[in-house]
């Protein structure tokens, strides 16, 4: 095997890229390790276009391997990796989302890049290390790129910034962030924050950017060493009959159709004129210009929007740079669900719904290099009707994965600890209308449904998505706050931005230009936390707290804690005792490892289970009085049960404050008598006494009485030689 290896200081660990010729068929490729993981890239580009396309046709796959973190994973019957997983769609978005500015969007060759996860440590977390790889491999081949890109991952620990901290350090971390870039401007950024000051995101972000510039200059050293010459495809000529025929026919009636405010209204005139267009130069130019022509138009929409705003800050519909849409919240949308909220900004309008479980609705997650159990989840949904479209129905697809994760990373900060409310929570975010930054809406919708269904939420969360048009030569810029559809499409930034009044909870940010830089960053985070007060303002006149009470189609969760040396008491025998207790009540009882039992169920099933949990895990003290049956007797006392397989015995002389001859003189098997504990021995037996709580009268026997006969019978009618046997 032909190989050669490069390395360099990679926050204090060794970075190691080689190039060998495992996959010497790709037109690129790259092994790059940090720690013990290891991630194999490869990049290749087709040699024919796609034919009957208006896009880039970029591909890229992060695949996981259960080898790499050496287990076996999958069902009991397949043994194999299926679907990718939503831990892999969201690695897979990170690098495309880093990538993707710096090709040519002109070229319709199909390029797929694959980050093949050979070996994970669970230390070293692997999505940065596939991006370096990504990267490299791209930038080494022949593929036009306009790379490299540096990544790094940023945590806050002890009030302190850690580059690239190991899982350990993520667990105590204030945030999680990924970033790239590429000659000093920031390109793609995804992070995850406990109520962090924007000041803060932005010495995050400053604190990056210095380490990214090193792996960069690491990058371009290899590049020219190991790198081949880039070979462009070649792109079709732009007639100049296309510019012509636009100028004179089409530039006034485009500018008109984009400023129509209605979204309906603009995409019906948009299309009328489209299809007039495409019609035009099919007749005028030929049709094997059409894509070269689609081309060109975009560009010109891009053009105008930008000029617009850069020279008289006229967006589509009208408003301010830093103007909101209009807002309305609502909650308590839907009868029979345990919350519901309903967000609309603009257009865009979106339904959450909440509902709440118990423990033993916890999703098990089992992954590569991940395996935990979650209590919180969020899911997004967004069907083709939302934008007005036409589509398949079906799962869920990466941008929906990605967009659920979002905002589910957004509201984790906020949520009550697990002993304040034990509750499992799932919501469910409906984008019914969508005009842009559904996401965040679909943060702040979630919000409102929790605090509908009583969830004790820390404080609101809102997001918003700003927006940013750059001038050609990049000197100008200029900031939009709530971003729309065109301004999304045709802008250079999308930037959505989640968080309290404290602080940042989630930032993600992506670019269509090669890079952002920090003075622009400044102003688009103190823009969005000004729009995001003004939102929470409006959600607070829905509802301004959680309810008090939870909704009446709730299940209630009563929690105890018990002895850990009880728990096999509770669960008996092959499951018999905790069996017994669900059958009797129709409640759930889940036990955790350390002695917390929950209980999840109606009102009156789970206090039913909860007194019987603990009658059957009670700890017994002395001095403690009990309403027992007595269950055996011997010639010195009775064996009287105080709770599930438990008994304690009354010596004869604690029956009564006078002297008892025989014990069936006082009781018979059967009885319920009231007892105090006397004492427990060292054994753990014990005593009582039925004279120090109650006072017991002599049985009244019938003439010729025998207390044998009240010994229970056995097989074959003779008589047991275990309880009610005494001598005479």
């Amino acid at each position: 095997m032909n190989s050669k290896k490069f390395t360099t200081d990679f926050g204090g660990k060794e970075l190691t890229v080689e190039f060998n010729d495992l996959a010497e068929q790709a037109h690129g490729s790259a092994m790059v390790r940090l720690g013990d993981t290891v991630i194999l890239a490869t990049a290749v580009m087709s040699q024919g276009k796609r034919e009957g396309i208006d896009y880039f046709p970029l591909s890229v796959d992060y695949e996981e391997r259960f080898y790499a973190a050496g287990k076996i994973l999958g069902s009991r019957f397949v043994r194999r990796e299926g679907r990718p997983s939503e831990e892999g769609v969201l690695v897979s978005r990170l690098i495309d989302r880093g990538l993707r500015p710096l090709f040519n969007h002109k070229i319709r060759n199909e390029v797929h890049v694959v980050a093949l996860a050979l070996s994970v440590d669970q230390e070293n977390e692997p999505d940065v290390v596939a991006i370096l790889a990504a990267s490299l491999a791209l930038g080494t081949s022949s593929i036009p790129w306009d790379g490299p890109i540096g990544a790094v991952r940023v945590g806050k620990v002890g009030g302190k910034f850690v580059l690239n901290p190991i899982r350990s350090e993520l667990e105590k971390s204030d945030l999680d962030m990924v970033v790239c870039g590429k000659d000093g401007k920031i390109n793609m950024v995804e992070a995850g924050a406990k109520e962090i000051p924007e000041e803060e995101m932005l010495e995050a972000l400053a604190f990056a950017q210095k380490e990214i510039d090193k792996i960069e200059e690491f990058q371009k050293k290899i590049a020219g060493e190991m790198g081949r010459e880039k070979i462009m495809p070649a792109l079709k000529d732009e007639p100049e009959k296309i510019s012509e025929i636009f100028e004179k026919d089409f530039r006034e009636k485009l500018e008109k159709a984009i400023y129509i405010k209605d979204k309906k209204e603009r995409n019906v005139n948009l299309f009328k004129l489209k299809e007039e267009w495409d019609s035009i130069i099919a007749n005028d130019v030929g049709a094997d210009y059409s894509s070269v022509a689609d081309g060109f138009y975009e560009e010109k929409i891009d053009e105008i929007v930008h000029k617009n705003i850069l020279v008289g800050d006229l967006r589509p519909d009208g408003r301010g740079l830093k103007e909101l849409r209009s807002l309305w919240a609502g909650v308590g949308i839907l009868p029979r669900t345990h919350g519901s909220g309903l967000f609309y900004r603009g257009e865009t309008h979106v339904l959450s719904a909440a509902t709440l479980g118990g423990p033993g609705d916890t999703q098990l997650v089992e992954g590569m290099s991940i395996s935990t159990k979650k209590r919180f989840m969020h899911h997004y949904n967004f069907p083709p009707f939302a934008p007005g479209e036409t589509g398949r129905m079906g799962g869920p697809g990466r941008r929906e994965i990605g967009h659920g994760a979002l905002a589910e990373r957004a509201l984790i900060p906020v949520l009550p600890d697990i002993s304040e409310f034990p509750y499992v929570i799932r919501l469910v975010s409906e984008v019914l209308s969508s005009n842009g930054s559904t996401s965040m809406a679909s943060t702040c919708a979630s919000i409102l449904s929790m605090m509908d269904a009583g969830v004790p939420i820390k404080r609101m969360v809102a997001g918003i998505a700003m927006g940013l048009i750059l001038s050609p030569d990049g000197k100008k810029f200029k900031v939009l706050t709530d971003i729309q559809g065109p301004e999304d499409h045709y802008g250079d930034m999308d930037f959505k931005s989640a968080g309290t009044s404290e602080g940042v909870t989630a930032v993600q940010m992506d670019v269509k230009i090669s890079g952002v830089t920090l003075e622009v960053l400044k102003e688009t985070l103190l823009d969005a936390r000004a729009a995001r007060i003004k939102i929470m303002e409006v959600m607070a006149r829905a509802i301004d707290k959680p309810r008090a009470e939870l909704s009446k189609f709730a299940p209630r969760i009563l929690t105890i804690k018990i002895n850990p040396d009880r728990i096999r008491d509770l669960i008996g025998p092959g499951g018999k005792m905790i069996n017994s207790i669900i059958d009797e009540t129709g409640a759930t009882v889940d036990v955790e490892q350390d002695g917390t039992v929950f209980i999840t169920g109606s009102a009156e099933g789970s206090e039913k289970a909860l007194a019987r949990v603990k009658e059957v895990t009670h700890e017994f003290e002395v001095g403690e009085v009990f309403e027992g049956t007595v269950s055996r007797i011997f010639d010195f006392g009775a064996m009287v049960e105080i709770a599930p397989k438990q008994e304690g015995l009354v010596h004869i002389s604690e029956l009564a404050p006078f002297r008892v001859e025989r014990v069936t003189d006082m009781v018979d098997v059967g009885d319920k008598v009231k007892v105090k504990i006397k004492s427990i021995d060292e054994l753990g037996r014990v005593n009582l006494s039925i004279k120090d709580v109650a006072e017991l009268k002599p049985k009244v026997r019938e003439p010729g009485w025998s207390p044998r006969e009240d010994r229970p019978r056995g097989p074959g009618g003779r008589r047991e030689r275990g309880g009610g046997r005494f001598r005479r």
